[in-house]
């Protein structure tokens, strides 16, 4: 009996970026993305907890996705998790059973979370897709809403510069995977 022939392999996010830029790729993936690297990002979440020595609450789950910080933080012991998402609502729904706020990062810099406070941010494998003329503005108006910043990213970017609120207070690689924690203001 002849073989079937395989499908071919889903592009990968990357080449979807390409593709179809950035906000293409997750409106047309609003109801099924996943970030193929979900148990490394729980693991690196996990690292951080241990590292800071606290899970602060409430969160601010930044580009939500389909809800893999929501869920790893939640399987940690957080219990007030709010995800943003312009994009991937429905994803993030679906596995979360909660909805996102769709708001963007160019709405957040325009102070669309001011009248909000969180203990913690954390904003994973999304925050080096911003624009570099919209760090500035988005991260101050982060640290104006939040104490504490976590990032994960498959680099060591964005470069988040002390004079836009943050100053570094810990980092470390895990599978390739960069986490960083930050503090508002300057230490």
């Amino acid at each position: 009996m002849p073989r079937k022939p395989k499908p071919p392999p889903p592009p990968s996010v990357r080449q979807g970026y390409v593709e179809e830029g950035v906000a293409g790729y997750y409106r047309r993936h609003a109801a099924d993305y996943r970030n193929p690297h979900e148990a490394i990002i729980a693991a690196s979440l996990a690292e951080l907890v241990a590292r800071q020595g606290v899970l602060p609450s409430p969160i601010l789950d930044l580009a939500c996705g389909s809800g893999e910080v929501t869920l790893a933080l939640e399987a940690l012991g957080a219990r007030d998790v709010t995800g943003v998402d312009p994009y991937t609502g429905p994803a993030y729904h679906a596995r979360t059973g909660r909805h996102a706020l769709p708001i963007s990062f160019e709405a957040i810099a325009d102070g669309a979370l001011a009248d909000r406070q969180f203990a913690l941010v954390v904003c994973s494998f999304a925050l080096h897709l911003l624009p570099a003329s919209r760090l500035p503005g988005t991260l101050t108006a982060l640290s104006l809403i939040a104490p504490c910043l976590w990032t994960l990213s498959p680099h060591k970017r964005p470069v988040i510069r002390p004079g836009w609120g943050w100053t570094r207070s810990d980092a470390f690689t895990l599978s390739r995977v960069h986490a960083v924690a930050y503090r508002a203001g300057t230490l």
